[in-house]
Parts: C-alpha cells; sequence; structure tokens
C-alpha cells in the first residue's frame, strides 16, 4: 500500500461526479479515504442555486474533514443553450442563455462575454469554481452528432473570437474556463459517446483549422483545456484516443504549442475510451500521457477502481510519481486562483439578495441576446412577419423527437421506451411554442406532430391560411425535409414559414419551385429560443442573426 502522502496526491488527479442531491456514502468515500480533488456536479445533483450551495458546502466539510489542503474544484457542464447543467426555473434558478451557435449568430463576441460574466457570477455565488466550456470545436462536418449547435460555427477565426470571450466572461466572474476538445471533434460524424471517431488529418491540416482556437486560448493563458476521446491515426500512427495519447496531450499541446496549465480529459466513461481500454485502464493511459486531472463521472465502482489502478501504476513504474507531482503543482496553483478559502467553502447559505439582483439584471441580457440571435436566412417573398387577419389560421408543424445527439438529448433523466427511442413525441419547448403562436391568433391555430410515418393531412393544409413548420435537424433526419416537400406541393402559394429548431443546414438552401416560403433558424429549440422566435415570425421582433455555418457542398 502506498504511504499516504502519495494516496493524496493521487487523489487530486481525478474528478468524479456522483448520482443524489445530497452527499452520499460514495462520494463521502472518494473525497475522505481517495483524497479525490475535484467533483463535476451534473444536473441530476441540484434543484437550484440555493441547493447547490447547501450541497457544495457540505461536500467541501467532507474534504475539509479529510485534511485536504485546498477545497475541492467544483466542476459543471454549462455551455448554456441546450447543454445547461446549472440552468433552471425558479427565482433561484440559474439563468438560461443561448449556447454556441445561436450567440454565434449574433456577431457580437462582446455579448458572448456578457452572458458568461452573468452566468458565471450566478454559478459563483451557488459555491462552483470550474465550467467545461466554451466548446473550440470548428464544426467543419454537418453531418456530426455531438458537436453541431454546441459549436460557435464552421470559421475557425470566428470561433477563436467567440470562445475567448466565453473565456473571458468566466474568468471575469472567478470561474475557470475548460476550453474543448482538444485537439478538435468537429470533423467528424462518430459521436465518442457511442464510439470511437477517426479523423483523418494530418497535423498541418491541424493547424489550419482545429487547433486554430485552441492556440489563440493557449496565449491567452486559458487556466485549463479538455481533450477528446477522438483519434487522430495520420498523427499518431495508431487509433489512440486523443485524451490517451501522449503525443497529442504532451508532444502537441504541452510541447509545440506550449500550454503550460492544467489538462482534464473528457468522462473516461465513454464508449470510445471503455470499449478499447476500459474506465480504470483509460485513466492510467491518460496520467502516463500526461493529462493532469482524469474525468470519471458516473460509476463509484469505475472512480475507485480507477484511483486504485493508478496507485498500481505508480507503485510499478508504469506512471511515474515524480511526473504527478510536477502535474500536481499545477493542479495547486489552479485551485490557490480559482477555489474559495475555506471559510466561504464551507458556508452553506447562498446570498439571495446578491442572487437575485443578478437574475434581475440578467434578464435584460437574456432577452438580448435571444432576440439577437434568430436568423432569417432566406425571404424572398417578405412572407415574415406574418400578419394574419381576424379570422384568418395558422397551422404549426411540430416534429416527433428523436434521439440525436447524446450530450444535448440524454442530459439526464430522459425516459425512453425499451428499444432505446424517446418515450415523449414531443418535448415541452416544442408545445411552448404551438401555445405561443395560438394566444397571437386569439386560439385560431391547429398543431400536428408529424412523425417518418405519417400521412400529410391536407384538409388541414387546405383549411389553414398560413403554416408554420419546424424542423430538428432535419438535414440528418430526412424524412423531415420530405413530409415538407409535401406540404408545399399543396399549400396553393399560402405564406410558409420554415423553422430550424437546431443546426440551420436544412435551411440553407430554399426548395426550388416553392415561392411564398421563408426560412429561418434559432439554433436551438429551448423554450426561450422558440418563443423568441413567434415573436419574430409575428413581427414584434426583427431578427438580427445570420448563420455561423455555410451550405456544404
Amino acid at each position: 500500500m502506498l504511504e499516504e502522502s502519495l494516496r493524496r496526491e493521487i487523489g487530486q488527479h481525478f474528478v468524479v461526479g456522483f448520482v443524489g442531491q445530497d452527499v452520499t456514502d460514495e462520494i463521502t468515500t472518494l473525497i475522505r479515504d481517495y483524497y479525490v480533488g475535484s467533483i463535476i456536479i451534473m444536473k441530476r445533483n441540484l434543484r437550484d442555486a440555493k441547493h447547490l450551495r447547501k450541497l457544495i458546502s457540505d461536500l467541501q466539510k467532507v474534504a475539509k474533514d479529510a485534511g485536504h489542503e485546498y477545497p475541492l474544484l467544483m466542476g459543471i457542464d454549462q455551455e448554456n443553450g441546450l447543454v445547461t447543467a446549472f440552468s433552471r426555473d425558479g427565482p433561484f434558478g440559474g439563468a438560461q442563455f443561448p449556447g454556441a451557435m445561436a450567440i454565434a449568430a449574433t456577431g457580437d463576441p462582446g455579448l458572448a462575454e456578457l452572458v458568461n460574466t452573468v452566468t458565471g457570477r450566478e454559478m459563483k455565488l451557488a459555491g462552483l469554481n470550474w465550467d467545461y466550456s466554451p466548446v473550440c470545436d470548428i464544426n467543419s462536418d454537418p453531418r456530426n452528432p455531438v458537436i453541431g449547435v454546441r459549436s460557435f460555427g464552421d470559421d475557425p477565426t470566428k470561433v477563436s473570437q467567440f470562445a475567448a470571450a466565453v473565456a473571458a466572461g468566466l474568468t471575469y466572474a472567478g470561474i475557470a474556463p475548460s476550453p474543448k476538445h482538444f485537439p478538435g471533434h468537429g470533423d467528424t460524424h462518430v459521436d465518442s459517446h457511442l464510439g470511437l471517431p477517426r479523423i483523418m488529418k494530418t497535423l498541418e491540416q491541424l493547424h489550419v483549422t482545429e487547433l486554430v482556437p485552441f492556440k489563440h486560448l493557449v496565449e491567452n493563458k486559458v487556466p485549463t483545456i479538455m481533450t477528446g476521446h477522438m483519434a487522430l491515426p495520420l498523427i499518431t500512427g495508431d487509433d489512440t484516443p486523443s485524451s490517451l495519447s501522449r503525443k497529442i496531450t504532451t508532444d502537441l499541446l504541452r510541447d509545440e504549442l506550449g500550454y503550460e496549465g492544467v489538462i482534464v480529459t473528457d468522462c473516461l466513461e465513454m464508449d470510445a475510451v471503455v470499449e478499447a481500454y476500459g474506465t480504470e485502464n483509460g485513466a492510467v493511459e491518460a496520467l502516463k500521457a500526461g493529462a493532469d486531472i482524469a474525468m470519471i463521472c458516473h460509476r463509484f465502482d469505475r472512480q475507485r477502481g480507477a484511483v486504485e489502478a493508478s496507485y498500481e501504476a505508480v507503485e510499478k513504474g508504469i506512471v511515474l510519481m515524480d511526473a504527478l507531482k510536477v502535474s500536481g503543482k499545477r493542479i495547486l496553483e489552479f485551485k490557490k486562483r480559482f477555489v474559495e478559502p475555506w471559510e466561504t467553502a464551507v458556508n452553506p447559505h447562498l446570498d439571495e439578495g446578491a442572487f437575485l439582483e443578478l437574475k434581475r439584471l440578467g434578464a435584460a441580457v437574456q432577452r438580448d441576446s435571444y432576440s439577437k440571435s434568430i436568423a432569417v436566412i432566406s425571404d424572398q417573398d417578405t412572407v415574415i412577419p406574418l400578419r394574419p387577419s381576424e379570422n384568418d389560421t395558422v397551422l404549426v408543424f411540430i416534429p416527433q423527437l428523436e434521439s440525436l445527439n447524446r450530450a444535448v438529448d440524454d442530459a439526464e433523466n430522459i425516459i425512453r421506451t425499451a428499444d432505446g427511442k424517446l418515450r415523449n413525441t414531443v418535448g415541452p419547448s416544442y408545445m411552448a411554442f404551438a401555445d405561443s403562436i395560438s394566444k397571437r391568433v386569439s386560439g385560431r391555430s391547429k398543431s400536428i406532430v408529424y412523425g417518418p410515418k405519417d400521412s400529410v393531412p391536407s384538409e388541414d393544409i387546405h383549411n389553414a391560411n398560413s403554416i408554420i413548420f419546424a424542423t430538428r435537424n432535419g438535414d440528418k433526419s430526412t424524412w423531415q425535409m420530405d413530409y415538407l416537400k409535401q406540404v408545399l406541393d399543396i399549400t396553393e402559394g399560402k405564406p410558409v414559414v420554415i423553422l430550424a429548431t437546431l443546426t440551420p443546414y436544412e435551411v440553407l438552401t430554399p426548395i426550388t419551385g416553392h415561392s411564398k416560403a421563408a426560412y429561418m433558424c434559432s439554433f436551438e429549440y429551448t423554450a426561450l429560443a422558440l418563443e423568441t422566435s413567434a415573436a419574430t415570425i409575428f413581427g414584434e421582433i426583427k431578427a438580427h442573426g445570420h448563420s455561423p455555418v455555410r451550405k456544404q457542398g
């Protein structure tokens, strides 16, 4: 058995998650007995900021009683938009703001910085100190199933500008940003939650595209960077995931780019790692590769096993203790900069007045950012704004939900059937969108949830005066576009608004042969984005956004 000082050192090189909204025996064991120095808060762990402040203080008390030198790093996935572990309804819920592609659609990096300053200040009040954001991946492959609207776009320079703005806003608020997923997860159509993406690019090609935002943030001395689970065989010579590759983690990021901050892996329970290495061995390989902190978000057996596997690796000289101590100094300096002193860290009480005032000020930022994010892509016949007369009816089409993106769709508590399909046919934000339209036309609307096997309701189309047709990644789920074409074929020149509620690819090229059709995009299907889209459709606000991605091919 390693002596306690070495076990304390090794524990600082892990960030773990847990299940529950109170301190559990399992997380207590990891902090107290294995000296784990960082915790990731998941959506499943929190109710609101008041609850989170108490939960974090309880976790910090466990660490303090166990003799940790500094408080725990408390991280979270808060990208805004559709990946929002912190955002909640209610007076003490974290505010909802546009995600990466939506905020990039505003064309205003300053607004991105302001949004993340507000988000960061809210999180800091709740006891958090680390955010696994911004996403620096360049969405150069429209088929990408896991990044999509989580990216700021397909232009490396603009992605750099917005990523730097997000990092600056978080840092100003006292939250450490963690740009991800180095060296870039954008040019792939494989989701690393489900398999290993292989990106067939040379180092020279990476420098032109994928590495541009990371190099910019390295120059800005960003405190942490997250590595991703994609293979780059033309660079490494094999299919080792980047997070476990010394050629990527150390040779490229640390040595060639000169990065001096803390390197954390993406979660080592993703299939890209588990299938070939297992989580426990994956953690050892990540530390060998030069990662400072290995992330394991879910299972206690894997978390405990990974720490114990690291003990064994140190005892056998597979992982060098001297290297871990150098890495540990980086973690220590990181903690000195971003964690609160013990007296504050263990305080269970949220400053309610400060939080509510921040929410009040943030509400104006929220409205401004969403209003500037909606983009009208094409409207040659000035369909927008719709101005229905007193007796006109509006027909609204809403797509049946499918799971297209594990990071977005499976955030927490998704209910599925036995074969993995989503049990609910349409999400609450879409139903709120339909209700919002109904209120604007005094109830003279009808909503239809359409699916891949559904027939087109010809009579409803014939009786309607105008149509609003929502898609959700229709470029991938092509049945939506097939259905839309059938609708357009029988609209008889009625005004049609086609709203892409995720990526804009399906609306970048108008469908030929159909006039009286406007194409727009909200870049996310959050309730606020869809409400703002409805306001835009009916002329209450003007669309200011522009698509951050271009037509492919």
